[in-house]
């Protein structure tokens, strides 16, 4: 039996876009626990590589096993080094909508690996899981996130709050 498509691993020009697994809460902790990685997210640093072990289960680990994709680990093909995640996500307390996102160290910021990877995965979104509608959700000062929206088509639709969360993103579909 092969894997669910959203779970097969998939190579871009620079990128190897693969689940993640437990044994990547190491690496993943960089990019989790870098106030710059998380400067638009909302989200505060994980403080341990436990807490971040415990994000991956609650989250990828639970997305592939519950909807069949989640986010995936971005790995630097010249390097072999995990440096961040894109991928898609079904957001229950929206009703279910599916948000593409994508975060990766700074230092391979500017590089154009958030379009390679963030456009791999929406096409894999459409075309195999054939999903009818994908958003992605910014912050309206992340200039650079909302290019990335626009280069992949989508266009602002509104603003939208998560619960609890002090500010408004912008939802673009």
């Amino acid at each position: 039996m092969s894997a669910a498509p959203g779970l097969q691993t998939l190579h871009t020009h620079c990128l190897i876009l693969r689940p993640f697994t437990e044994d990547d809460a190491p690496a993943y902790h960089t990019v989790v626990s870098d106030p710059d990685v998380l400067r638009y997210t909302g989200e505060s640093p994980v403080a341990s590589i436990a807490e971040t072990l415990e994000i991956l289960r609650t989250r990828p680990l639970r997305d592939y096993a519950v909807h069949g994709f989640g986010r995936m680990a971005c790995v630097y093909q010249e390097s072999n080094e995990l440096i961040g995640f894109c991928g898609l996500k079904r957001l229950e307390m929206f009703g279910n909508e599916v948000d593409i996102g994508y975060r990766f160290l700074s230092r391979y910021w500017g590089l154009g690996l958030a379009i390679e990877s963030a456009a791999a995965l929406y096409a894999q979104g459409k075309n195999e899981l054939q999903l009818a509608r994908i958003i992605g959700l910014v912050m309206p000062e992340n200039s650079a996130s909302v290019r990335v929206l626009e280069k992949l088509g989508m266009q602002r639709e509104k603003a939208i709050r998560f619960p609890g969360a002090d500010r408004d993103f912008d939802q673009y579909v």
